[in-house]
């Protein structure tokens, strides 16, 4: 981040945010994960946030903390049961800033206080590259359903406190 960059803060995720939180979601996937999905594809994935009422639940039922920027939303991840990343999306506008690492590295932080000896997520081929670089090893490769779509994802796994990766 540049000297003159506003700096990227965290917060709870309140439920007045699921509007937004739901845009960033739809952005990062139409915006973001061309080279990797189909159109098809990326118009099935964003219907997980189609219903505002049952992403907001969504996002209710797990911990989640929402980046800002001037107090503005860049970016979101949401916790489940403090063992794996069920939810990470940046703005695109905000790619390449740190934020997905600021939050990343909060969920890891909280899962490793909570008790978690390592934390899952299910990667998409997009986002693959960046949790291995944050020492996520791959476990497994996965083919999710959605609708008439199907999406290639793989899970990936790191241990908490050591540092070391799990193998």
């Amino acid at each position: 981040m540049s000297a003159g960059a506003p700096a990227i803060a965290l917060r709870p995720a309140l439920p007045g945010d699921t509007p937004v939180l739901a845009a960033i979601l739809r952005a990062a996937v139409f915006e973001l994960t061309s080279e990797d999905y189909d159109s098809d594809q990326q118009e099935a994935w964003v219907e997980v946030a189609e219903d505002e009422a049952d992403f907001g639940a969504r996002l209710a039922e797990r911990l989640t903390l929402v980046a800002t920027r001037e107090g503005e939303p860049v970016g979101f991840i949401a916790l489940k049961d403090n063992k794996a990343i069920d939810l990470l999306y940046v703005h695109p506008d905000a790619v390449g800033q740190g934020v997905a690492t600021l939050l990343c590295t909060a969920a890891e932080t909280l899962a490793k206080a909570r008790g978690s000896q390592s934390l899952s997520a299910d990667a998409s081929d997009t986002a693959l590259g960046f949790f291995q670089k944050r020492g996520y090893v791959p476990q497994r490769r996965n083919t999710v359903p959605l609708g008439a779509a199907w999406l290639g994802t793989t899970t990936v796994e790191k241990r908490l406190g050591d540092g070391s990766a799990v193998q």
